[in-house]
């Protein structure tokens, strides 16, 4: 409790200093997060209860469990993050909104003074993200407002386990843990790019690694088949999004790449509906593709999967070794972004 308050008093310390300062943001960020550390109960509580739902007393052991793997055998921090639990009565625990002008992919940036400058504003009230995406909107700005289950805060505080994410399948459960606690090991400031797709990447060897050691036949089969609509998800948006950016690059009036644009999202839809038949009817990014579509969408999908290939291929060099592989990547964190850059697309040396 004392980190918080004391992180409250820096941002109102900044606030003193910046016009630009919203502090109503700031306060519903303090609010929701304080409320969030208040419905969060230890396990060993939770667990000791006479009448605790079976299903949920699985859920929770299943939870523990993975959080000591992490830490045993994926070098992850052993800390308390995920060694408490909240129902918050809620699908989402926070609403993020991603914003992009209506000819480029380049997304808008929020700047903040603990995780700097990042390209989302979360909210912990779907209805405030949604208010701020409608006056986006009338300034000009395409958005995009997702629930998101679960975020780091970076080991400032002791992160809970949330009712909005334990429900998952095992090695989904899995992915997202792991996914979570590598924003503990490296966060590079104003590099979204770079943290997610970092965090993805440890994911990925995390469950490959713990369904090895724990998972059966049938676990693995539909992880993988989880993994690959996911990836096949993943090349169609990055194939599209290259042909939106070749639309915004054209020496065109604003009427032709408009257009141009129109086309593109009905191709994507109809390639959708094609990679959809072929998963036999399976339906889980249906919601993604319920909203208007543009380069918000486009661009939020982007910051988790842009670099992934880089980091795998780091991975590798390092004989698989998870601390060395932390201990590069921290060291490539320290190089100017441009030479980051680089390196990660295959263009010299990792």
């Amino acid at each position: 409790m004392h980190r918080w308050l004391a992180l409250i008093a820096a941002v109102l310390a900044c606030a003193g200093c910046a016009m630009t300062v919203d502090l109503p943001y700031y306060w519903q960020s303090a609010r929701g997060h304080l409320a969030l550390l208040q419905a969060a109960r230890p396990l060993t509580d939770v667990l000791a209860l006479p009448d605790v739902d079976p299903g949920l007393r699985r859920r929770l052991e299943t939870a523990r469990d993975l959080r000591a793997y992490a830490s045993r055998h994926l070098g992850l921090p052993d800390n308390a993050s995920y060694t408490r639990y909240a129902d918050l009565g809620r699908p989402f625990v926070v609403w993020n909104l991603v914003a992009a002008p209506e000819l480029s992919l380049d997304l808008k940036q929020w700047c903040f003074p603990v995780a700097g400058c990042v390209t989302y504003r979360g909210y912990f009230d779907q209805e405030a993200a949604q208010a701020h995406a409608a006056r986006l909107r009338q300034e000009g700005w395409e958005t995009y407002v997702s629930g998101v289950p679960a975020y780091s805060t970076l080991g400032w505080f002791d992160d809970p386990l949330l009712n909005t994410f334990l429900h998952y399948p095992q090695a989904e459960l899995a992915r997202l843990i792991f996914h979570e606690l590598a924003h503990q090991v490296v966060y590079l400031k104003g590099d979204s790019a770079f943290n997610e797709s970092f965090a993805t990447a440890v994911e990925e060897a995390g469950v490959a690694r713990w369904l090895a050691d724990h998972g059966d036949d049938a676990m693995r089969a539909r992880y993988a088949a989880f993994a690959q609509r996911r990836q096949q998800f993943v090349e169609l948006l990055q194939r599209h999004r290259e042909r939106f950016a070749q639309i915004y690059r054209r020496e065109a009036a604003v009427p032709e790449r408009r257009a141009a644009k129109h086309e593109a999202i009905a191709a994507l839809r109809a390639e959708y509906e094609q990679l959809k038949q072929s998963w036999g009817g399976f339906a889980g990014y249906d919601r993604w593709f319920a909203q208007p579509l543009g380069n918000a969408h486009l661009g939020s999908v982007a910051t988790y999967n842009q670099w992934v290939p880089g980091f795998r291929r780091l991975l590798a060099e390092q004989g698989g070794d998870l601390p060395r592989f932390y201990a590069a990547v921290r060291r490539l964190a320290d190089l100017p972004e441009a030479e980051r850059a680089r390196q990660l697309s295959g263009q010299g040396p990792l």
